[in-house]
């Protein structure tokens, strides 16, 4: 028996987004999620003064290096921001790393290059096997899961763990933040990499490299991960979360200081998710919108009942020529496509996959999270938002 409709009251969650659960004032469990978040992670002086500490000890120990740290990259408003704030609040030198998978927006890639000139900073773009990439996603079309972007999620990963091992550098940080874009629930992205090999054996035609340290490919399994995180120890700071990050005033900031352009809309550095944010509304009826703006509303940069008419309205990340544009990369007809939009729905826990050992290394993941040695998010995503 389905469950009777009912959305936050506090903010736009409500019973379509999956592992919500309500309180006895309406409240959602991302609500409360977000509220601990905020008590472990503070982004007032507090936060300012851990990043700099941090900052003081990471590059004393990489002095003699070209670099003392890695950072993410894609053009996209958190990332530009990343960099900015790593080199002039904090005095690092990061190593720039895109991960270039074929779909990237043009405006995202003058961002990149625009901004990394003016702050001083190397930009290495990591660009995957067409073949690979592509076959990828088509494997993951074929699958009847909704995760369409696997292949280029766990490609930024492995891009960036890659780097760091390059580099001997042991921290990466990115620019991601709980209080502006949430954590998405575990049925909506589900991040593995027994999955997506599973996956691309069952759908997929052109081999996947192997993996080698400075060379990943799209190859991150438990070993590899136990490679990078508890051997090399390599940690992952994701910066937004101890700083005061308003995306209205961070936007009119980028554009004065440094020239940067807005791609069109949040997650449009890579131009295939205007495809997938098509395909998870018409196929899967999911709404990305509803747990992103939701902590936009907690944060108090939403009004509520805006977020919930906008959640609600057209997206223009949709974009009809972008979305043919995808499918014509993909080397599909639109019968092709339409023939994928009409396979069986599916989750991942239809394909061999890592959950039920994750969820049994569920201390030691703990334990991972609270030394960086993984992003919070990624203990969250996995134990607090949905389960199988």
């Amino acid at each position: 028996m389905s469950k009777a409709y009912q959305i936050c009251k506090r903010c736009i969650v409500d019973t379509t987004v999956p592992g919500a659960t309500f309180d006895d004032q309406g409240i959602c469990s991302y609500c409360h999620l977000h509220n601990k978040m905020e008590k472990e992670y503070p982004n007032d002086q507090r936060g300012k003064e851990y990043l700099l500490k941090l900052a003081e000890k990471i590059s004393k120990a990489n002095k003699h290096k070209p670099f003392d740290c890695i950072a993410g990259i894609s053009g996209g408003r958190d990332s530009t921001f990343n960099i900015h704030y790593l080199v002039k609040i904090l005095g690092l030198r990061p190593l720039a790393v895109h991960f270039n998978d074929g779909f990237g927006n043009p405006v995202a890639g003058e961002n990149m290059i625009r901004v990394c000139k003016k702050l001083g900073v190397e930009l290495r773009t990591i660009t995957s096997d067409w073949r690979e990439s592509k076959d990828l996603k088509l494997a993951f079309l074929k699958s009847g899961t909704s995760d369409l972007e696997e292949a280029t999620d766990l490609g930024i990963a492995t891009a960036l763990y890659g780097s760091a091992a390059k580099e001997n550098l042991t921290y990466i940080f990115i620019g991601q933040s709980f209080r502006t874009e949430g954590i998405a629930p575990l049925a909506w992205n589900y991040l593995d990499g027994k999955y997506l090999k599973a996956v691309h054996k069952q759908f997929g035609t052109t081999p996947l490299r192997k993996w080698t340290p400075n060379d990943p490919g799209f190859n991150l399994d438990i070993k590899e991960m136990i490679y990078y995180t508890l051997i090399r120890r390599i940690k992952t700071i994701p910066t937004l979360y101890y700083v005061d990050y308003v995306r209205k005033d961070v936007d009119t900031f980028l554009k004065a200081e440094l020239d940067w352009q807005d791609p069109g809309a949040h997650y449009f550095d890579d131009l295939y998710q205007s495809l997938l944010t098509y395909v998870h509304r018409v196929k899967y009826g999911i709404n990305r919108r509803k747990y992103n703006y939701s902590a936009l509303v907690r944060s108090g940069q939403l009004n509520r009942e805006e977020a919930i008419e906008k959640a609600a309205a057209p997206y223009t990340i949709e974009d009809p020529k972008i979305i043919d544009l995808c499918i014509k990369r993909l080397g599909l007809c639109q019968e092709d496509f339409q023939k994928l939009l009409e396979t069986p729905k599916k989750t991942f826990m239809d394909y061999p996959n890592n959950y039920r050992l994750i969820r049994k290394a569920r201390p030691l993941i703990y334990l991972m999270a609270q030394s960086k040695l993984l992003p919070q998010s990624a203990y969250d995503k996995y134990f607090n938002c949905g389960k199988f």
